[in-house]
Protein backbone atom coordinates (compact mmCIF):
# COMPACT_ATOMS: atom_id res chain seq x y z
CA UNK A 1 0.00 0.00 0.00
CA UNK A 2 1.21 3.13 -1.31
CA UNK A 3 0.89 6.61 0.62
CA UNK A 4 -1.16 8.79 -2.04
CA UNK A 5 -1.05 12.15 -0.94
CA UNK A 6 -1.34 15.33 -2.16
CA UNK A 7 -0.63 18.72 -1.52
CA UNK A 8 -1.98 21.53 -2.75
CA UNK A 9 0.46 24.93 -2.94
CA UNK A 10 -2.61 27.83 -3.19
CA UNK A 11 -4.56 25.98 -0.06
CA UNK A 12 -5.20 28.32 2.84
CA UNK A 13 -3.45 26.29 5.04
CA UNK A 14 0.68 25.58 4.75
CA UNK A 15 1.50 22.44 3.41
CA UNK A 16 3.04 21.00 6.45
CA UNK A 17 -0.32 21.08 7.89
CA UNK A 18 -2.24 19.39 5.20
CA UNK A 19 0.18 16.11 5.13
CA UNK A 20 -0.65 16.12 9.16
CA UNK A 21 -4.12 16.39 8.72
CA UNK A 22 -4.66 14.06 6.23
CA UNK A 23 -2.42 11.67 7.42
CA UNK A 24 -3.83 11.74 10.79
CA UNK A 25 -7.30 11.53 9.09
CA UNK A 26 -6.10 8.46 7.42
CA UNK A 27 -4.98 6.57 10.50
CA UNK A 28 -7.38 7.78 12.39
CA UNK A 29 -10.02 5.86 9.68
CA UNK A 30 -7.69 2.82 9.55
CA UNK A 31 -7.01 3.80 5.90
CA UNK A 32 -3.64 3.58 7.32
CA UNK A 33 -3.39 0.55 9.61
CA UNK A 34 -1.33 0.34 12.83
CA UNK A 35 1.88 -0.21 12.24
CA UNK A 36 2.37 0.85 8.61
CA UNK A 37 5.35 2.21 7.89
CA UNK A 38 5.72 5.50 6.30
CA UNK A 39 7.77 7.03 3.72
CA UNK A 40 11.31 8.62 4.83
CA UNK A 41 11.52 12.30 5.46
CA UNK A 42 13.36 12.66 2.37
CA UNK A 43 11.85 10.25 -0.11
CA UNK A 44 8.32 11.65 0.65
CA UNK A 45 9.68 15.32 0.03
CA UNK A 46 10.85 14.56 -2.80
CA UNK A 47 7.50 12.08 -4.05
CA UNK A 48 5.64 15.45 -2.81
CA UNK A 49 8.19 18.16 -4.49
CA UNK A 50 8.87 19.86 -0.78
CA UNK A 51 11.32 20.53 1.59
CA UNK A 52 12.49 17.71 3.87
CA UNK A 53 11.52 20.52 6.48
CA UNK A 54 7.84 20.61 5.64
CA UNK A 55 7.50 16.60 5.94
CA UNK A 56 10.03 16.84 9.22
CA UNK A 57 7.48 19.66 10.46
CA UNK A 58 4.51 17.45 9.69
CA UNK A 59 6.38 13.97 11.12
CA UNK A 60 7.27 16.33 14.27
CA UNK A 61 3.77 17.24 14.63
CA UNK A 62 2.19 13.86 14.33
CA UNK A 63 4.69 12.44 16.92
CA UNK A 64 3.30 14.87 19.27
CA UNK A 65 -0.22 14.17 18.38
CA UNK A 66 0.32 10.39 19.09
CA UNK A 67 -0.45 9.35 16.06
CA UNK A 68 2.67 8.25 14.86
CA UNK A 69 5.92 6.73 15.99
CA UNK A 70 9.87 6.73 15.19
CA UNK A 71 12.01 3.88 16.04
CA UNK A 72 15.14 5.17 15.47
CA UNK A 73 16.97 3.81 11.90
CA UNK A 74 13.91 1.29 11.86
CA UNK A 75 11.82 3.63 10.53
CA UNK A 76 8.60 6.04 11.55
CA UNK A 77 4.87 3.94 12.02
CA UNK A 78 1.50 4.73 12.79
CA UNK A 79 1.05 4.09 16.07
CA UNK A 80 -1.34 2.39 18.21
CA UNK A 81 -4.58 4.07 19.61
CA UNK A 82 -4.47 5.04 22.78
CA UNK A 83 -3.69 7.41 25.34
CA UNK A 84 -0.22 8.53 26.09
CA UNK A 85 -0.07 5.54 29.41
CA UNK A 86 -0.46 2.94 27.23
CA UNK A 87 2.15 3.43 24.51
CA UNK A 88 4.64 4.64 27.06
CA UNK A 89 3.74 1.15 28.93
CA UNK A 90 3.66 -0.82 25.59
CA UNK A 91 7.46 0.42 25.31
CA UNK A 92 8.76 -0.26 28.54
CA UNK A 93 7.21 -4.10 27.89
CA UNK A 94 8.67 -4.46 24.87
CA UNK A 95 12.15 -2.95 25.84
CA UNK A 96 12.09 -5.27 28.73
CA UNK A 97 10.97 -8.26 26.68
CA UNK A 98 14.10 -7.41 24.50
CA UNK A 99 16.91 -7.33 26.90
CA UNK A 100 15.17 -10.74 28.74
CA UNK A 101 16.00 -12.02 25.91
CA UNK A 102 19.14 -10.57 25.06
CA UNK A 103 19.97 -12.08 28.86
CA UNK A 104 19.01 -15.40 27.74
CA UNK A 105 16.09 -15.47 29.98
CA UNK A 106 13.63 -18.00 28.58
CA UNK A 107 9.85 -16.56 28.31
CA UNK A 108 8.90 -18.41 32.03
CA UNK A 109 12.13 -16.47 33.63
CA UNK A 110 10.96 -13.20 32.15
CA UNK A 111 7.23 -13.49 33.10
CA UNK A 112 8.42 -14.28 36.42
CA UNK A 113 10.49 -11.26 37.07
CA UNK A 114 8.05 -8.80 35.95
CA UNK A 115 5.57 -10.73 38.08
CA UNK A 116 8.24 -10.24 41.09
CA UNK A 117 8.64 -6.42 40.09
CA UNK A 118 4.74 -5.98 39.78
CA UNK A 119 3.97 -7.50 43.16
CA UNK A 120 6.83 -5.72 45.03
CA UNK A 121 5.65 -2.44 43.65
CA UNK A 122 1.82 -3.28 43.88
CA UNK A 123 1.58 -4.99 46.82
CA UNK A 124 4.93 -4.79 49.31
CA UNK A 125 4.78 -0.89 49.93
CA UNK A 126 5.98 0.20 46.58
CA UNK A 127 4.92 3.87 44.74
CA UNK A 128 2.16 2.56 43.03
Amino acid sequence: MALQLTVDPDAAEPPYEQIRARIADRARSGALPVGYKLPTVRGFAEELGLAANTVAKAYRALEADGVIETRGRNGTFIAAPGDAADREAAAAAQAFAQRAHRLGLDRAAALAAVEDALRAVYDGGGQG
